[in-house]
């Protein structure tokens, strides 16, 4: 585990074992929240995974939900938040759960416990990895690191000969590696790992076959009352990184897409990678324009009345695969650690 999320989880566990906040409950838990899940699936071991944070136990998933009927949460779909922030309704505070990219065992291993909790769900999809088309890069750069003994590249005119034949040295690199990559532009950083797969000899196109649902899949959860299906762009790009027409393109086309295939109607958005470097007040607007009701980011918080003036720029709280207790699914829950992180601001839009 990375430095970073030790100082997080030391502070999960300095909360719950001091009582702030549950003590502050009043002030930090917001009218509901908003989950962000990926992967729900057994644990698979392995002292190399940085990508472990995007995925979830079955169990995990059981305890969540089984927590939050516990502290009173009602679960609701995505359309029944935001008519509540709408309203301004008052009642017990209310959890939406959504999946992003569309992953096959969210089928598998999460229905199964949503079913049994009666919780509506939305999952987001992305068309390209329906097709199969769209490259899962995080993915890819993870498994050419696995198989790599030295990584040589260049990132930004920056040549990188980073050793790679143990575990520690793998989390090195990709440590090394990632948030490098993460400040170019997206066709330079998708080339740049394209370069690193062909040279480890990853397929690719693998990713999206194996993981995602295909259309015909999609097809079949469409169908269910407990389950509605959202956009998720159409390759998945970091949107903020590209110029305004690729932008209505992709929101526009990926809507359109999913309702012709699906026969269903799309007025929820969620923005790849999510965070403020993918997306900011002119994807906002965009995503009204181009037709959806509600969109929203990975920008961490509860929902505020104040919200009901910011359908676009919604914040979510992730069940992140590196913190799968109790304690701190509590923290959580009571929302002291994003008043933090977002400095005393509820609504962090700009």
């Amino acid at each position: 585990m990375a430095l970073r999320h030790r100082i997080f989880q030391l502070g999960f566990d300095v909360l719950g074992a001091s009582g702030a906040a549950r003590l502050l409950r009043p002030l930090t838990q917001g009218r509901g929240l908003i989950l962000t899940l990926h992967h729900v699936r057994p644990q698979r071991p392995a002292a190399f995974a940085p990508n472990a944070l995007l995925e979830i136990t079955p169990a995990f998933l059981d305890q969540a939900l089984g927590r939050l009927k516990a502290r009173g949460f009602a679960l609701v779909s995505l359309d029944e938040a935001a008519d509540i922030l709408r309203a301004g309704r008052d009642g017990p505070p209310f959890a939406a759960l959504t999946f992003d990219d569309g992953y096959r065992d969210n089928v598998e291993y999460a229905l199964p416990i949503l079913e049994r909790y009666g919780a509506p769900w939305t999952l987001f999809a992305t068309t390209g990895f329906a097709d199969a088309t769209a490259r899962l890069w995080w993915l890819e750069l993870e498994e050419a690191v696995r198989r790599l003994s030295r990584i040589e590249t260049t990132v930004a005119g920056e040549q990188l000969s980073l050793p790679a034949g143990t575990d520690d040295e793998k989390i090195a690199a990709f440590d090394a590696l990632y948030p490098r990559l993460r400040t170019l532009p997206e066709p330079a950083m998708l080339d740049a790992i394209a370069g690193l797969a062909e040279v480890a000899r990853v397929d690719a196109g693998a990713f999206a076959r194996d993981l995602c649902l295909r259309w015909d899949e999609l097809r079949a959860l469409a169908k269910r009352r407990d389950v509605t299906i959202g956009a998720h762009t159409l390759t998945h790009p970091m949107l903020a990184k590209h110029d305004e027409s690729f932008v209505r393109h992709e929101l526009a086309e990926a809507k359109a897409r999913i309702e012709a295939v699906l026969g269903v109607d799309v007025r929820h958005l969620a923005y790849p990678v999510g965070d403020p470097t993918s997306a900011g007040p002119r994807e906002f607007a965009l995503a009204r324009q181009a037709g959806y009701e509600t969109a929203v980011t990975t920008r961490p918080g509860h929902l505020f009345p104040g919200h009901a003036a910011h359908l676009l720029a919604l914040p979510r709280v992730s069940l992140n695969g590196l913190f799968q207790t109790g304690r701190a699914l509590d923290a959580l829950l009571d929302g002291l650690p994003f008043l933090l992180w977002n400095r005393g601001r509820r609504i962090n839009v700009a």
